[in-house]
């Protein structure tokens, strides 16, 4: 039972501890770090800390429980207290296998993780190797997106608190499918960060998209990276989570030797080597940089994985005609077979978006395709539309289909986001529920602004304070039923199960990919071994010539018709095929 009460707050002159309704005083010892001993602590309590003469108690930085919210008392939480039942599952590892990209408090009509449990059997169904969870850190508020979050210890009570976490977690091993868990460490959210009244964990004077930078670099940072490796060890030791997705890395201002990243993964290697199990890091990166994903024996940051937006830009592109903003350098096919081959579209080429050259080149030598994690629609590129609209929303059936082929097909490591497998109508918005008002006002209005800049019609930019907005987005699963949507969804499960099946599918060398491509025809065909994945990316009948002789196609989105070394698919189609003889 917890008896000691220790913070780390250098800034401080006076620290009163008030637990369980009492008041005592702590003693500052090394480095800034506060103690205090409460001895007759026989269960969970409510505490804070009262800075100097404040009168008003502020939550612990590394408290695991905000019952009543981010601005009220922390609470006692002990994580072993949990009895484990997953000591059966062995995690894959990132192998290339399919990620399910989901936010718990529109998943499902409760929002809740215990509500997501009840959904486990349909992902094992459909064929998923991981559940990505979108952040679950506490934050201001009923509903957010998540990276708002102010207390990364803590995971968020209205989706049901940490123990629900840890159930949601055995439940999907028990059931075969690991999570990973999107963690932010690049910033805090604006309402109920106290971290700045405790000590220097951010920095005044550099700034990111957000708001000043979190101090990696800066005097007294040891502590506050120490602050985020430790939160790292938090999911892989409390939490059984197998990996984590670190969201918008390239806003870690960090110029020491040795990078947080890198201390990160060596904390997660070691950790790894301690649990006996595989972990990984995902970045979210648009650096373009090789180096976050090169082995740290090769002076690389030794992370496992990154997302690619070139994979994405160059699908939707292709895929709906869009052609503004960052979409403009891959408005064909030879920019989609480029990143099918190199991984990346912007390797030292010029980026008009950006007004300059962009990223380098991969050594296929070294980086397996299976590091690129890669969607065709994933929360950022939905929600960060005006009206947060999927691609069901402008795309036909055999559009949908030709998308599902082209991610599932491909040499990355696929991601799905929630609801996309069957077309849902559903949007998915950016949503608030910040309770002071000056702040739900300024969201709503910057939101307009931003919009507006990008040449949006402001009318269509729902206001993401009213709760009709976080509504709107909770998916309708009675739709997965119906029609061409339950034809969608049996498509993917047709897909993900085929690449299990077939090796040619799962092999990660970017050195063996072949790609032939007809501008004008608007034709792709992508050589995997002796498969080849056909892509019909015209409205007309299209004769396609293929690597090989096939006998029967093995997944076809629509009737197609075999001519030796040559197949005619449909408009928008999409075929797999096998050379005569392949083998699986």
């Amino acid at each position: 039972m917890r008896t000691n009460f220790e913070v780390w707050a250098p800034k401080a002159s006076t620290v009163t501890l008030l637990a369980d309704g009492r008041k005592l005083s702590m003693t500052c010892g090394e480095n800034g770090w506060w103690h205090a001993q409460h001895a007759e602590l026989t269960g969970d309590i409510d505490y804070g800390y009262l800075i100097d003469d404040a009168e008003r108690p502020i939550p612990d930085p590394r408290s695991r429980r905000q019952p009543e919210g981010v601005h009220a008392l922390s609470r006692t939480f002990d994580p072993d207290q949990y009895q484990w039942h997953d000591a059966d599952w062995k995690s894959p590892g990132l192998d290339g296998g399919a990620i399910y990209e989901l936010h718990i408090g529109t998943f499902t009509p409760e929002g809740t993780l215990d509500a997501a449990i009840g959904k486990l059997d349909y992902l094992v169904d459909l064929g998923v190797r991981f559940v990505e969870l979108l952040p679950v850190n506490a934050f201001n508020g009923t509903h957010n997106w998540g990276y708002d979050g102010v207390l990364w210890y803590a995971v968020q009570e209205s989706y049901g608190g940490p123990e629900a976490y840890q159930r949601f977690v055995d439940a999907a091993h028990q059931a075969g499918i690991g999570v990973i868990q999107d963690v932010v460490y690049n910033h805090l959210g604006p309402s109920g960060n106290y971290l700045p009244l405790f000590g220097p964990y951010l920095t005044e004077g550099k700034s990111n998209t957000w708001g000043d930078s979190v101090n990696l670099d800066g005097p007294l940072s040891d502590t506050v990276r120490k602050y985020i490796v430790d939160n790292v060890l938090m999911w892989f030791r409390d939490y059984h989570v197998d990996g984590l997705r670190l969201d918008a890395v390239h806003a870690l201002h960090d110029e020491r030797a040795i990078h947080i990243l890198e201390e990160i993964a060596a904390a997660t290697e070691k950790c790894a080597e301690e649990l006996d199990k595989p972990l990984f890091l995902i970045a979210e990166s648009d650096l373009n940089n090789p180096r976050l994903i090169t082995p740290r024996r090769l002076n690389g940051d030794g992370l496992q994985g990154q997302w690619s937006d070139d994979f994405h830009h160059a699908a939707h592109t292709n895929l709906t005609g869009e052609n503004g903003g960052y979409y403009e350098d891959f408005d064909s096919l030879s920019a989609l077979a480029k990143v099918l081959r190199d991984g990346f579209f912007h390797d030292g080429s010029y980026s008009s978006f950006r007004g300059r050259s962009h990223g380098r080149p991969i050594d296929k030598g070294v980086i397996s395709a299976r590091q690129l994690v890669v969607a065709v629609q994933n929360h950022d590129q939905i929600g960060n539309r005006a009206a947060g609209d999927r691609l069901s929303g402008t795309l036909t059936y055999p559009q949908l289909a030709l998308a599902s082929v082209l991610n599932l097909t491909s040499p990355f490591t696929p991601m799905i986001f929630m609801g996309e497998e069957f077309g849902a109508s559903t949007p998915w918005q950016f949503f608030t529920s910040h309770p002071e008002p000056e702040l739900g006002r300024a969201t709503a209005e910057g939101r307009l602004r931003e919009f507006e800049r990008m040449g949006w019609d402001p009318a269509t930019v729902p206001n993401p304070q009213d709760p009709a907005t976080f509504t709107n987005s909770k998916l309708d699963w009675s739709e997965a039923q119906q029609g061409e949507k339950a034809k969608l969804r049996g498509l993917y499960r047709q897909l993900l199960a085929l690449r299990q099946e077939r090796s040619d599918l799962r092999d990660p060398d970017l050195r063996k990919i072949r790609v032939e491509y007809d501008e004008v025809g608007r034709w792709l065909v992508l050589q995997r071994g002796d498969t080849a994945v056909v892509l019909n990316f015209s409205e007309d009948h299209r004769e396609i010539p293929v690597p090989f002789a096939a006998s029967t196609p093995l997944l076809q989105t629509a009737p197609v018709e075999l001519y030796g070394n040559a197949v005619q698919l449909p408009g928008y189609g999409a075929a797999v095929l096998a050379a005569g003889n392949g083998r699986m």
